[in-house]
């Protein structure tokens, strides 16, 4: 009897260490901006089912035209086959409700560098997300701690920074918070791997590496723009040629989003209060006309329905 006990216990064991090991198949993505379908294409790729989840029917078919028009534009330029596209957007489904979100094994939010946001959306993925489930923030200023500060998982709270366009960027950041787990950190290096992805493990600060390191370059070259040493197209063409850079400073400003860049220096300005990170006039003045680079046709430059840049 004893050995049968044992031998219980021990198959019991292995269920739960199955359980708690187990293969990640099935990923929510909170947010499908421009960053939520980026890591939707990506995972997909990957061979993974993906949930993409939107505010509202409107939102969510504007991200679905614009994930299906960004791929035809790699299969135009013999990047991607129709095929492979196919594939990808066959392990996508789409949602405006957090109803399947309890059946996903990994969860990613996505959404607007908005720390009351994401503070609200955490607070209800604790709720509904089954155990053991971890999950995500894509925040690449904002404290991983303070986000999860309240919730009752904290130990399965990670940041994963992925950089734009994140199909092309073999790069992300993993943040540890205060409380994440060991076991957490090892699980989403193993993922990130999974994904096609080199996993730089970074300790929770503002701006962590990437952000903090690219902000003051981008700031610069607008400063410079602003004071007239030179045009948009002879900055980036200078920084191309002279450091090796696949785009220029304002280029990837552009690419980026110019309202997520001076998020991101609104916060590290606030923060931690050096004046390289103050966001540069003219950045303010693009943001305020709404032109925020590719994602509208115009930003530094203006750009045709490819993201070619209209000179």
């Amino acid at each position: 009897m004893a050995d049968e006990k044992l031998k219980l216990e021990d198959l019991l064991d292995g269920v739960q260490r199955i359980d708690e090991d187990g293969r990640i198949d099935t990923v929510a993505i909170i947010g499908a901006g421009v960053m939520g379908q980026g890591i939707a294409q990506t995972i997909s790729a990957a061979g993974l089912d993906v949930i993409l989840v939107e505010q509202d029917p409107e939102h969510l078919k504007m991200a679905q035209d614009s994930l299906k028009c960004s791929m035809d534009r790699e299969v135009a330029r013999w990047a991607m086959t129709s095929s492979e596209v196919k594939s990808i957007l066959s392990r996508i489904k789409w949602a405006t409700d957090f109803k399947e979100i309890p059946n996903c094994d990994l969860i990613i939010e996505a959404v607007d560098e908005n720390f009351d946001l994401k503070v609200k959306i955490f607070k209800e993925l604790d709720k509904i997300a089954k155990q053991g489930t971890i999950i995500i923030s894509n925040t690449s200023t904002l404290s991983l701690t303070k986000i999860s500060g309240t919730l009752l998982r904290s130990d399965h709270i990670i940041g994963m920074h992925f950089l734009n366009p994140v199909p092309k960027v073999p790069l992300v950041e993993l943040v540890r918070g205060l409380h994440t787990s060991d076991k957490t950190v090892e699980k989403m290096k193993t993922f990130a791997q999974r994904i096609g992805k080199t996993a730089v493990e970074v300790y929770e600060y503002p701006g962590f590496v990437t952000t903090r390191a690219i902000v003051p370059l981008l700031n610069e070259a607008m400063h410079i723009l602003l004071e007239g040493v030179a045009t948009a197209k002879d900055i980036d063409t200078a920084m191309r040629l002279g450091y090796n850079f696949n785009v220029g400073p304002l280029e990837m400003a552009d690419s980026m989003g110019l309202d997520e860049v001076l998020a991101w220096m609104e916060s590290l300005w606030a923060t931690l209060g050096e004046p390289r990170y103050r966001p540069c006039p003219i950045l303010r003045k693009l943001v305020r006309e709404r032109k925020l680079g590719k994602k509208t046709g115009e930003g530094f430059f203006k750009y045709d329905t490819n993201g070619k840049i209209i000179y």
